[in-house]
């Protein structure tokens, strides 16, 4: 009878996760986003440019791994 139960087990927790997984990526950003404010003072030019594009590299990163996390997510049902 145990058999019979995980397999609804485990599209119960998919479906919590579908739901889910928008407010968690959106979460996640807003905690990186927070991290990512923090200024230090004293920067030369060159070293803000250069924080910037790797802000901007890391955020396009983040955004495929959370499509790519839902595209996944989605596939499997």
């Amino acid at each position: 009878m145990m058999d019979e139960d995980l397999p609804e087990s485990v599209k119960k927790c998919l479906d919590i996760l579908e739901e889910n997984v928008d407010v968690l990526a959106n979460l996640e950003f807003d905690l990186d986003d927070e991290k990512e404010d923090e200024l230090t003072p004293d920067m030369e030019l060159h070293n803000l440019f250069d924080m910037t594009e790797d802000v901007a590299e890391s955020s396009k990163l983040k955004r495929a791994e959370s499509n790519f996390a839902r595209r996944q997510s989605e596939d499997s049902l």
